[in-house]
């Protein structure tokens, strides 16, 4: 009986010294919820781990989606949002052709011609990272698509066909990994 106390006690401590507002997978931490310029409260679906040659942890995400639409309204013009954080350093060229190649395989061609200008306008905001470094990208409806690196805006992509063929480069039908869109989405 005496054992019961002191292991449910030890529990209740461990319950009360974890963040009761961060999700966290490889000992990275994301908040539960994120608070937008337009005080629009957008909670945490889900959290993931994307693998490069099975191995290689390249990086985690977390995605998050305006409190007030579901998992499957995600292509809706509401407000979402996806952090990234890097465990390698990833030179900007790379993520201009992940960027270009993964929008290409979930549009039709005449929707990518047309997203081109958007699509070169995003590439040309990348940045070389670093391990732990953080990019966010945010959708806003009626302003478009901030990218930011680790906090810091770095600028904005006008129209809602072009966040949703950005964000499917993680979410959408063609997904740059299966497993990965399934966790973001809290699907598991």
């Amino acid at each position: 009986m005496r054992i019961n106390r002191i292991l449910c006690a030890a529990f209740l401590l461990m319950l009360s010294t974890a963040p009761l507002n961060a999700a966290q997978i490889e000992s990275v931490e994301f908040n539960e919820r994120w608070y937008t310029a337009q005080q629009k409260v957008l909670t945490l679906r889900g959290v993931a781990l994307l693998r490069y040659m099975i191995i290689i942890k390249a990086y985690v995400g977390a995605f998050y989606l305006d409190e007030n639409l579901t998992a499957d309204q995600l292509l809706n013009d509401g407000v979402k949002r996806i952090e990234l954080h890097y465990f390698h350093a990833i030179p900007a060229a790379d993520f201009v052709k992940s960027t270009t190649i993964m929008i290409g395989k979930n549009v039709s061609t005449r929707q990518f011609n047309k997203l081109r200008p958007q699509i070169e306008q995003m590439n040309a905001l990348y940045r070389d990272v670093k391990p732990g470094d953080r990019y966010a990208a945010t959708y806003m409806p009626g302003v478009g698509t901030e990218l930011a690196l680790n906090g810091k805006p770095l600028g904005i992509v006008p129209g809602f066909e072009f966040a949703n063929a950005y964000f499917s480069i993680w979410l959408g039908d063609h997904p740059i990994d299966k497993g990965f869109r399934k966790h973001l989405l809290g699907i598991h």
